[in-house]
């Protein structure tokens, strides 16, 4: 409803710095708001990181939800044995897609190279590694309880990792969460192997030092931690898990945004407040660096609003219409959001039965949809 309002325009295919300058926008308009959140995995910073054969997460999800930034990506999936680092919804997600069988993705809408890929590997199991504890893991439940509803995949757990209870100065909500989630492991341990051919293992207090191998991945070395005061330490025992494919799903980080000051140290633009410069603000992610979800950045949306309220007095910039002029001049193929519609269209129309949908996985095919 927003995007079809008329004092909505949407630019589509079009990219600040190479279609148009920060500058020239602030000729055009009154206020900036930088909302491009952080697209970029944060590193491991463990020697062996850049292998062959690790991908951050945000580049592994991208690559098989279809992102045309990463249809290329050809991730090694050619190894029994997958390590991913991380405890928390998207490193669940990514444990999930890799041991699904294909009936199962049928009623997603995964990209048709990534499911070919998954399907056609040797891939048996899955060790998803934190640094803390079963009560410390960010998992929500909803992601946590599919682990145990898959039709040919083991959630392995340690039983002596699992506490009686959740301890420990948590709030109310934070308490049931963790319950909730402490209470799905335990059933976990009830579910038979028989006629599971894979397993994801979840590996609590371990943390990643280095990853082993050649040009390519071979293997992972870890340390045992302990929890002290909410802090995971270093214990010196250390152990090795052989595989091919190292997927770290730690977080994320923003890239700079082209002409305007950035922080690289904390992957955020410098700001006051929110006030980036010239009737410019910045919001959410890219503002704060990444934490939180939709609710936590919601805030952000309301300062900005109420800064530009305060900032602009005569509005007398031309607006909309100065860039349409400016792209058309420039012959940039920029699509409206009708465009973006029959694009949405043409996926669903494509869909495989019982699928939302088959994406277009580049640039070239959604533009070319559109003829």
């Amino acid at each position: 409803k927003t995007a079809l309002s008329d004092g909505v325009g949407y630019f589509g295919n079009v990219e600040v710095g190479r279609d148009v300058t920060i500058a020239e926008l602030q000729d055009i308009y009154d206020a900036i708001v930088l909302a491009v959140g952080a697209p970029r995995d944060r590193k491991l910073g463990i020697p062996g990181e850049n292998k062959t054969g690790v991908f951050g997460s945000a580049d592994f999800v991208g690559w098989y939800n279809g992102h045309p930034d990463f249809t290329d990506l050809k991730p090694k999936l050619n190894t029994e044995t997958v390590v991913v680092i991380g405890q928390g919804n998207v490193a669940v997600d990514v444990a999930r897609v890799l041991v699904k069988t294909p009936e199962e993705m049928t009623e997603t809408d995964i990209a048709d190279h990534a499911a070919d890929a998954i399907d056609a590997s040797p891939i048996t199991d899955i060790h998803m590694i934190g640094r803390r504890g079963p009560i410390e893991a960010k998992f929500t439940n909803v992601e946590l309880r599919e682990m145990g509803k898959l039709a040919d995949c083991q959630p392995v757990i340690n039983a002596a990792q699992l506490p009686d209870e959740v301890t420990g100065d948590w709030s109310d909500r934070d308490k049931r969460l963790k319950d909730r989630n402490l209470a799905t492991m335990k059933e976990f341990l009830d579910i038979s192997p028989e006629d599971k051919s894979k397993r994801v293992h979840f590996s609590f207090y371990a943390k990643p030092v280095e990853i082993l191998g050649g040009d390519a991945v071979e293997g992972i070395r870890m340390e045992n931690t302990k929890v002290e005061a909410g802090r995971s330490v270093g214990t010196g025992e250390f152990f090795e898990i052989e595989c091919g494919l190292v997927i770290p799903a730690i977080g994320y980080f923003s890239d700079p945004f082209p002409g305007v000051p950035f922080d690289a140290d904390n992957g955020i633009v410098i700001h006051d407040e929110g006030r980036v410069g010239d009737g410019i603000y910045a919001v959410g992610w890219i503002k704060r660096g990444p934490t939180g979800v939709i609710g936590t950045n919601k805030p952000d949306g309301d300062i900005a609003a109420t800064q530009i309220f305060e900032d602009i007095t005569g509005g007398a910039k031309p607006g909309r219409e100065a860039l349409e002029a400016l792209l058309e001049e420039r012959s940039v193929p920029r699509l409206s959001f009708q465009d973006w519609l029959r694009i949405d269209e043409a996926e669903m129309a494509a869909a495989k039965p019982g699928a939302p949908r088959r994406k277009f996985v580049t640039i070239d095919t959604m533009i070319g949809a559109l003829n």
